[in-house]
């Protein structure tokens, strides 16, 4: 893992290169998740150069003492900008929490980030929490894990080894982190802001995801002046994982046709 320092607090990210000759890509991971998410995409790093962050008290990286919402927001955009200025990177992919985060810098910081296209992945414009999920969140933690490891959630059929990494990862993050990252997410909102949005998007999504359902992808690609749409067949949100051939073809073929390589 490396490390940045910025705001007075060190972010870790992971980095992938087999002698790529392709713009690097900074991968960002969704709520109570980490960089290990994205293992599978180290597949393209013969490709394109492979980058992925640890949010804010997720993973390897340094908490940070920040309110749930847009505080949270700006926070993990600071650590994300941060790792793009290290790395050089000019695409971003954002899954879930991820993919709020990368329309937030793409609406609001733009001239920071610089950056050349974006992929969205479980993701939407507005991404409204249930509230019995909000309820389980803050008072009985292990069945809001449950809960999104249930078939047609974070996957589709949950294969046994990727359901314990993913349980253990979201443990090892902590219900107070956790539960910022959902606040946060049931507080964004930017269905009448895509339009500021001037690079290519690929809105991609799990066939069978029911917490990013796919209107939400193709709403994202409607409404996003350079959007995209892709299916992953026989995937939920964590298409990445589950699918990985396919989200990495997706993805490679979308940056191929929009940056070269």
């Amino acid at each position: 893992m490396y490390t940045v320092t910025h705001h007075g607090r060190e972010t870790a990210y992971d980095l992938a290169d087999r002698g790529a000759t392709g713009e690097p890509i900074c991968f960002v991971h969704g709520s109570g998740g980490s960089s290990n998410v994205w293992k599978s995409q180290h597949r393209i790093a013969d490709r394109y150069p492979v980058v992925a962050v640890d949010l804010s008290g997720h993973g390897e990286s340094d908490d940070v003492d920040a309110n749930p919402g847009y505080t949270t927001l700006s926070a993990y955009a600071d650590d994300v900008i941060a790792v793009l200025e290290d790395t050089d990177a000019r695409v971003l992919v954002g899954n879930s929490l991820g993919g709020a985060i990368t329309m937030h810098i793409l609406i609001e910081r733009a001239d920071e980030a610089n950056l050349d296209a974006a992929v969205l992945t479980g993701t939407g414009a507005r991404l409204g929490v249930l509230e019995d999920l909000r309820w389980w969140l803050e008072n009985d933690f292990e069945r809001a894990l449950e809960f999104l490891h249930e078939p047609n959630r974070f996957f589709h059929d949950p294969d046994p080894r990727l359901r314990s990494k993913s349980l253990e990862t979201m443990r090892e993050c902590g219900q107070d982190v956790i539960q910022r990252d959902f606040l946060t997410c049931h507080q964004f909102d930017v269905r009448d802001r895509l339009d500021a949005i001037d690079v290519p998007v690929l809105a991609v999504y799990g066939e069978h995801d029911q917490l990013m359902p796919p209107r939400f992808h193709e709403f994202l690609a409607d409404e996003i002046p350079n959007g995209e749409l892709a299916e992953i067949p026989d995937a939920a949100h964590l298409a990445m994982l589950e699918q990985p051939s396919a989200f990495n073809e997706a993805l490679v073929s979308f940056l191929d046709a929009t940056i070269g390589d």
